[in-house]
């Protein structure tokens, strides 16, 4: 890897992505559990500064002040919102942007002067990289919550139409299951993902396909979310609280929210169905089944009968056949359009089109150690209250299609580009 082209690569796709939004809408906070765009201008060369300039190599703060406020944002856990963002709290753009554009001149600098061969400096280069690439997809979701007349479509964009696949069912055969990855295996893994660890499953049967909106839509007609029985406690107080009776891309009108604008909901019957936790919980209560595990769903991706893969459907470097990821299109697409990524069982779409919910509770791997240039990045969140996610989105780059990397996210949190499938243990 050319850590100067890899860095410049990663700043290119972030301005094209805030180049997507009008200038006014900089100081929006269009989800109100994050901070307002603003925030993301100065985060992302703030933390890339503080890894490479401070931790790295020692150097004296690039702002006196910026390099602080711009540093981290955590989602609050069981609050709907932060306080309101006003302009009046944060610098101007142009000063924001000056701040980026010293950070990634002197950025540029220190990356020309990495030794790869050292593990502190590859370590601190994909950190910097991954954190980035994140990011733009953190960054999408928001701006999805925009209303269309802030944002601006590119010139020339298109999306060819695509066909599903109808549902099916596969039985999977239990056995051994490798989570994560050993220290050097691959190129580059957070600390959550390593070491590698086996566990065993039994034989189950899941979902060919993810949860279509067509699926949901009889959970919302049938009083789904109207239904005390089908949800636990903290998720009914949610829901309660929020005052939710869909998904929350089902606009009221019988219209569905796109990236860019609204669809008639019929157009996105056969999308996946992109929900929160506690309402994939809630439908699979319904329906008398559960949601897999990390396990299994990791066994129903990546296994064979000649052992585990590198990808689903093989050792072929993923591209426009094996799903939608990588940020080919703007919104998901139906489920099955990509048959030529189905895993060696027949499971469709488990990379890509959305990250998909598991069952399991985001916890560390038997032999975790915290990152020592960033020993918060999982720990912090190994509070029982947070749940793994596997696969990607539409919006996910490509350096995180390996068979080791783990999503999480809190359990009411309805933002992420999401889907889920079923499964069952007879």
């Amino acid at each position: 890897m050319d850590p100067v082209a890899a860095l410049q690569d990663a700043w290119r796709r972030a301005d094209a992505i805030f180049d997507l939004i009008v200038p006014q809408a900089i100081y929006d906070q269009p989800i109100a559990l994050r901070q307002p765009v603003i925030f993301y201008v100065g985060h992302l060369p703030a933390f890339a500064w503080n890894q490479l300039g401070g931790i790295l190599r020692g150097l004296p703060p690039l702002h006196d002040s910026h390099d602080a406020l711009f540093a981290r944002g955590i989602d609050p856990i069981d609050v709907d919102a932060y306080q309101a963002a006003r302009p009046e709290d944060w610098p101007a753009p142009d000063e924001v942007i000056a701040y980026r554009d010293r950070a990634r001149a002197r950025l540029r600098d220190l990356a020309a002067g990495l030794d790869l061969s050292r593990t502190e400096d590859r370590r601190a280069i994909h950190t910097v990289i991954e954190h980035e690439r994140m990011h733009h997809e953190t960054l999408l979701y928001m701006l999805q919550q925009l209303p269309p007349e802030r944002k601006v479509r590119p010139r020339g964009w298109s999306e060819a139409p695509l066909r599903s696949l109808p549902p099916g069912r596969v039985r999977v055969p239990g056995g051994r299951v490798r989570l994560g990855a050993d220290e050097g295996s691959v190129r580059f893994g957070w600390d959550n993902e390593v070491p590698a660890h086996e566990v065993e499953v039994a034989d189950f049967t899941i979902d060919a396909l993810p949860v279509r909106n067509a699926e949901l839509r009889e959970f919302v007609d049938a009083d789904g979310y109207s239904r005390r029985e089908l949800w636990d406690d903290e998720a009914w107080a949610w829901r309660t609280r929020r005052g939710l009776e869909r998904p929350l891309a089902w606009l009221a009108d019988g219209r569905y929210r796109t990236f860019f604008g609204e669809c008639r909901w019929e157009e996105a019957r056969d999308w996946p169905a992109s929900v929160s936790l506690a309402e994939a919980q809630a439908y699979a209560r319904w329906r008398g089944a559960r949601l897999p595990t990390e396990a299994e769903l990791h066994r129903a991706a990546y296994g064979s009968p000649q052992g585990p893969r590198t990808h689903p459907w093989g050792e072929a470097r993923p591209d426009e056949a094996h799903g939608n990821f990588g940020l080919r299109r703007f919104d998901p697409a139906p489920v099955g359009a990509f048959p030529g990524g189905a895993s060696a069982w027949g499971v469709h779409e488990t990379v890509g089109n959305g990250w998909e919910w598991t069952s399991t509770p985001f916890a560390p791997f038997p032999g975790f150690t915290p990152m020592p240039n960033y020993r918060g990045y999982s720990q912090d969140f190994f509070d029982e209250r947070h749940f793994v996610l596997l696969g990607a989105s539409w919006a996910t780059d490509e350096v995180f299609l390996r068979p080791s990397f783990r999503n999480w996210f809190q359990p009411h949190y309805p933002f992420v580009f999401s889907k889920f499938r079923l499964v069952s243990g007879e």
